[in-house]
């Protein structure tokens, strides 16, 4: 069984209503968006926020820092495969440990943010079971030329929210709009939001992501 990553977390009081697992970005941590969780107005939600491992990353000379997988390039195949499969089966087992704790996965909700969001967004569409929703924040898609042969039917439908910034010098916010449009079809509630910032979420982006983690926590604003 894949090893269950060190993880930030936060929990309700009491029983939550669902659980949000939340992917960082290439060479941050766990804690990198812990401090938005009181801002976002789900008091009755759990947060886990695990800890990529380390690696050499080649787009970054060679240094080693927190990444899910090794890049030499944004999009177009410049991932290494193996590592985004190896970082797929944790993910997946932090899924899962969530189930078995007794959250069933119709209310998880699992986002990420870039290097994170690309791996959101392929474990999400690739996970067995429905999930509650995919948020992808200034992502792309890995592995692209698996998707229709790996995606499950479970998650056919499930509501994604993709944010991007349409300044991002690190992602363009071209790879966010291919990874929205070979996404979005009649049957999935799929949402795309650009913003004139760089590679960082903005207050008004917030705002967003709040509303729509509130719509899918039954809570409208």
């Amino acid at each position: 069984m894949p090893e269950i990553l060190p993880c930030v977390e936060i929990d309700p009081p009491g029983s939550p209503e669902g659980v949000v697992v939340w992917l960082h970005g290439l060479g941050a941590d766990g804690h990198d968006f812990e401090p938005i969780v009181p801002l976002l107005g789900l008091p009755r939600a759990r947060f886990v926020f695990p800890h990529a491992p380390s690696l050499p990353v080649t787009i970054n000379g060679g240094m080693v820092m927190p990444a899910w997988y090794d890049i030499v390039s944004i999009g177009g195949g410049g991932e290494t495969e193996a590592h985004v499969r190896r970082s797929a089966e944790v993910v997946r087992a932090l899924l899962e440990r969530e189930e078995q704790n007794g959250t069933a996965a119709e209310r998880i909700i699992l986002a990420g943010f870039s290097q994170g969001a690309a791996m959101a967004l392929h474990v999400g569409t690739r996970y067995p079971r429905r999930l509650r929703g995919i948020m992808i924040l200034s992502g792309y898609e890995v592995l692209a030329a698996a998707r229709e042969r790996e995606e499950t039917l479970a998650n056919r439908t499930t509501p994604m929210l993709f944010c991007h910034g349409t300044q991002d010098p690190v992602v363009p916010v071209a790879a966010g709009r291919l990874a929205y449009q070979a996404h979005a079809h009649p049957e999935r509630p799929a949402e795309w939001h650009e913003f004139p910032m760089g590679h960082e979420v903005s207050p008004a982006e917030l705002t967003v992501i709040r509303q729509w983690l509130g719509a899918r926590f039954g809570r409208a604003a």
